[in-house]
């Protein structure tokens, strides 16, 4: 595909093409189709001359409600009426972001995860005012790209995904600040236990095959009572000083030396590694 990229800051042409420089290798190893080049990436010098022409546009600002709401209305002024505007937002509703859209029918959110060039998941999330024609072709495009299209049901704050890791991410945060475990210790429970098995299926599934025989009924009846335990903070402590430090004190010590870079490649490999595997379970 021939992709026109557009951002204001002064050195973010250079910033884009170094990090596709980067991955591409990565994104060979994944696979690439007939045609693929990142000589189809193009730099636009203003928003107007982004979208001319554009079968499809994907907003991905800061996450500031303000910006990316006045973002997505200059593109709806610049823009075809007819073609779809994606935005990359985690967690505002689309209800809100294209409030004074002149043609907000074709506004919806598709929430990527990092590393997005990797991360099969988008979560596909209509307003109020979306048209269902709109939900169904957008949803449709992430699918022909290769990524794994989740419409949801219905618009809430923070979408489905980001709910589920906010709850393990309060968690980790209650356990470091009352001393009860160290950043490493956290990391290393979630690497070797429950991440490995989620890669291969959700915590209904997981507590469905823990039930042994019986499935999720007997899991229920068996450990159901212990969700009266006191054994969950399901508030976000208070980021303090103190707080913070330790966390990236935990982060430092787990790099070891090595580069921001050096963990992405690291990651990126053992990211491919493990969906090859996965497509070999699931077929």
């Amino acid at each position: 595909m021939d992709v026109t990229a557009f951002d204001p800051a002064p050195d973010a042409e250079e910033k884009l093409r170094g990090m596709v420089g980067l991955t591409w290798p990565t994104l060979e190893r994944l696979g690439l189709t007939e045609g693929a080049s990142p000589d189809r990436l193009s730099f636009a010098s203003s928003l107007v001359e982004a979208v001319q022409g554009a079968q499809f546009i994907q907003e991905s600002s800061p996450e500031r409600e303000d910006l990316k709401r006045r973002i997505i209305e200059d593109i709806d002024r610049a823009a075809d009426s007819s073609v779809p505007v994606a935005s990359s937002t985690s967690g505002v509703p689309m209800s809100i972001l294209q409030t004074n859209c002149r043609h907000p029918e074709r506004c919806i959110v598709g929430h990527p995860f990092n590393p997005p060039y990797l991360i099969p998941l988008v979560e596909v999330v209509p307003g109020d005012k979306t048209s269902p024609d709109v939900s169904n072709w957008v949803t449709e495009f992430y699918a022909l790209t290769g990524k794994k299209p989740l419409k949801l049901s219905k618009e809430y704050p923070a979408f489905l995904a980001n709910r589920l890791l906010e709850a393990v991410w309060r968690e980790a945060l209650h356990l470091v600040d009352d001393g009860l475990a160290t950043v490493e210790e956290i990391d290393v429970a979630m690497s070797y236990a429950p991440a490995l098995r989620w890669a291969i299926m959700g915590p209904f599934m997981i507590y469905h095959l823990a039930g042994g025989e019986g499935g999720i009924s007997h899991f229920l009846d068996q450990f159901g009572p212990s969700l009266k335990y006191p054994w969950s903070y399901m508030d976000g402590p208070e980021l303090t000083p103190a707080l913070r430090q330790q966390i990236i004190d935990g982060c430092e010590r787990m790099t070891a030396g090595r580069s921001i870079q050096q963990i992405i490649q690291e990651r990126d490999d053992c990211l491919i590694d493990m969906m090859r595997v996965l497509d070999k379970c699931r077929t």
